[in-house]
């Protein structure tokens, strides 16, 4: 995913923390991507409180959509 610039459309912050959460779904699964609660720990704590990560995809809807997206990816990766 991160070789096919699939984050080109967000701002710097908003990829950096998609990059991170495609490290946490390495290490843990996807349970843990569908929470919001995930941005209040590390590594996430650097890019700032949950509400400013949030804010930084265009609000909650916004920051759930690219999630939804991210795992929609995720599959059609796996299931190639």
């Amino acid at each position: 995913m991160k070789k096919k610039n699939y984050f080109t459309k967000y701002g710097d912050t908003a990829r950096a923390v998609l990059n991170a959460l495609l490290d946490k779904y390495a290490d843990e699964g996807i349970e843990n991507l569908e929470k919001i609660e995930v941005l209040k720990v590390q590594p996430f704590e650097k890019f700032g409180l949950s509400y400013e990560i949030v804010r930084e995809f265009g609000g909650r809807e916004k920051y759930l959509a690219a999630i939804r997206e991210l795992e929609n990816a995720l599959y059609r990766q796996e299931a190639a």
